[in-house]
């Protein structure tokens, strides 16, 4: 339990944060369009090869990167496996281990994460290949009857148990119960975001305590608490941290070494902003960071258009978000800093 609390304060490091680079196939088929790239193997794995070798972003900024079961044992082009790339610039390779949501038997259009079939072996053969975290996603909705009692508790206690198995393989889990922003119908105020999210970060604190989970070895990746994407609430950067981290205060203990965010449909300037706010809120019992994705990736995607005379220039662009969200990790980011750029 020392070495995954170990693990798990280096991936908080102060000033840095995780690189979700995990994303499905359909996911990824989303990104790709925007440039009009087909997903190929080749083409998945040359884009993730520009960011893994972008060395100032992965040196300074990222602390550890979530990898696909594909991705984990991937070379590069020229034969290098991508570990020993992460291994470079001392990041901590690490593996999403769920097979996503499906709909829950019994219930209204609420989801349930499948993956725990097998997943003691899985965890076994990616702790031989070096992984050293591990992520899963529970999914909650919020509609007019959504979520129920039930729908939260079965999300809760899967993350539960799939902590305890990560723990038992020497791998520091990372929970991320989603309460979604983008999901339907999306109308939903902050106000609501708040109830649903502290609910869920109590099921799931209460379920870890049953599963034996040390808390001390584990970090939580939740959502901010936001008004939904079809929300009429406008609401400030200001009121989003608070919320989020008087939640956060309320239901998560202080033997969590960290708590990295998602971005959660937010543009990259405004996950930016939320996470340097919330960082000025201090003193905090666990440090704050990002777990992003799409908000660390877009720009750099955008820059590189599939084409390798951009490969440069789009691991600048990368630099840069990566940066500015180190920034924010620290509760010194500024929006001039962005707008210089």
């Amino acid at each position: 339990m020392a070495s995954l609390n170990a693990i798990a304060r280096k991936l908080v490091t102060r000033g840095q944060g995780i690189l979700a680079a995990d994303e499905s196939e359909g996911t990824i088929a989303k990104r790709f369009a925007l440039i009009g790239l087909p997903v190929t193997l080749e083409s998945r794995r040359d884009y993730r090869e520009m960011l893994f070798r972008s060395r100032e972003a992965m040196s300074k900024y990222i602390s550890g990167v979530i990898l696909t079961e594909e991705t984990l044992e991937q070379n590069a082009r020229d034969g290098t496996p991508f570990r020993e790339l992460l291994a470079e610039t001392d990041v901590i390779p690490g593996i999403k281990v769920d097979r996503g949501a499906f709909p829950m038997p019994g219930s209204r259009d609420e989801k349930i994460t499948e993956g725990l079939d097998g997943l003691r072996q899985r965890l076994k053969h990616y702790a031989g290949l070096g992984a050293g975290f591990a992520k899963w996603r529970g999914v909650i909705a919020i509609t007019s009857y959504a979520p129920s009692r039930n729908g939260i508790r079965a999300n809760a206690h899967v993350l539960a148990r799939y902590a305890m198995y990560c723990q038992e393989a020497g791998i520091v889990p990372v929970v991320e119960p989603e309460v979604l922003a983008d999901g339907e119908p999306g109308d939903h105020s902050i106000q609501r975001c708040e109830e649903v999210t502290a609910e869920t970060l109590e099921a799931v604190f209460k379920e870890l305590r049953l599963a034996g989970v040390d808390l001390s070895g584990m970090l939580l990746k939740p959502n901010m608490v936001l008004p939904g994407m079809r929300s009429r609430d406008r609401v400030g950067v200001e009121e989003v941290a608070r919320r989020t981290v008087d939640t956060l205060r309320a239901y998560v203990p202080a033997a969590v070494p960290g708590i990295a965010f998602l971005s959660g449909g937010q543009s990259d300037e405004e996950a930016t902003a939320h996470l340097s706010a919330m960082n000025q809120l201090g003193p905090l019992p666990w440090a704050l960071t990002f777990s992003y994705g799409r908000a660390l990736q877009t720009s750099a995607l955008v820059t590189w258009d599939g084409k390798d005379e951009n490969v440069a220039a789009a691991q600048r662009a990368f630099a840069h978000r990566a940066r500015m969200n180190s920034l924010a990790a620290l509760g010194e980011w500024r929006p001039e800093l962005d707008l210089a750029a």
